[in-house]
């Protein structure tokens, strides 16, 4: 990637904070807008007139909020998505992080190409270390007793699963895997964990203290809620609209936590370090 790249970054929140920072300090110009104030030689930016100009633009992850809004929970005003991709040009380098279809349609629409970098294998990898440890510290907070000792029950067997079922395990928490393929729970068995199908939870879950899932699919719903211990803490770490219902939890008055972009809250500086080099990949992928 050559230096001195002229950067936008257009709503987001502590990571693209810390992302500017970053990237001004390798040198390039970088203009932020709805970030708040900018330090370190990163310029604030009021309107989106000169965006057009810029060699990339960097909008956040998710991209979108609800109501056709751009996600910039840091900004003075809501930015709507339609008046950001109209200050766009076609041709530009756009990354944005988590782009849903009506996004993408919006972006098309605009002769617009948004480049995904929520969807790049060495971002969701980096990312499962400081969500993994968000969990660790929620379920540290929440849960009525140790962790060591306790029996934990991690939902899913992917990037996130492997990188939280061994961290549990490293407090002394007996830890049990539930997944669907067959091989994930040949692997969370063959390093020592236990193991269910996660279609054939339910009469196996009374035993639990803590039940964290990343699985994106409902897996928790009331019946399997009622199976837990009234006072087993419940974390969903899936995207939304997550495994569990949220609803059946509050009925039974379980402690149920929906822990959403836990990078951006835990590790604010770490998530922005692989911002960086995941967009330094894609545009030296682009040539640029």
């Amino acid at each position: 990637m050559k230096h001195e790249l002229d950067i936008w970054l257009i709503g987001g929140d502590r990571r693209q904070v810390r992302l500017a920072g970053l990237l001004a300090e390798d040198g390039h110009s970088v203009h932020t807008l709805g970030l708040g104030p900018a330090t370190g030689g990163v310029r604030e930016e009021r309107e989106l007139a000169g965006a057009a100009l810029a060699d990339c633009v960097v909008l956040p992850l998710p991209a979108a909020a609800p109501g056709g809004r751009l996600n910039a929970p840091l900004a003075e005003k809501p930015l709507p998505m339609e008046a950001v991709f109209a200050a766009l040009r076609p041709g530009q380098i756009i990354c944005a992080g988590r782009v849903d279809d009506a996004t993408q349609a919006m972006a098309r629409d605009r002769g617009l190409v948004l480049h995904d970098y929520f969807a790049r294998e060495e971002l969701a990898v980096a990312n499962a270390v400081p969500t993994a440890e968000g969990a660790i510290q929620i379920a540290l907070e929440e849960m009525p007793v140790t962790l060591h000792g306790s029996r934990a029950l991690v939902i899913g067997y992917g990037r996130l699963g492997r990188a939280l079922a061994p961290r549990l395990a490293g407090l002394g928490a007996k830890v049990s895997v539930a997944a669907r393929k067959y091989a994930d729970l040949a692997w969370a068995e063959g390093f020592g964990f236990g193991t269910e199908h996660t279609g054939e939870l339910k009469g196996w879950l009374c035993g639990y203290d803590l039940v964290v899932n990343t699985a994106p699919a409902l897996v928790l719903g009331k019946e399997e809620l009622e199976e837990l211990k009234p006072e087993c803490v419940v974390i969903d770490l899936a995207s939304l609209p997550g495994g569990v219902d949220f609803a059946a939890a509050k009925a039974l008055g379980m402690k149920a936590v929906q822990a959403l972009s836990l990078p951006g809250k835990v590790a604010p500086a770490t998530a922005a370090a692989y911002l960086r080099s995941t967009i330094c990949h894609i545009l030296h992928e682009l040539g640029v």
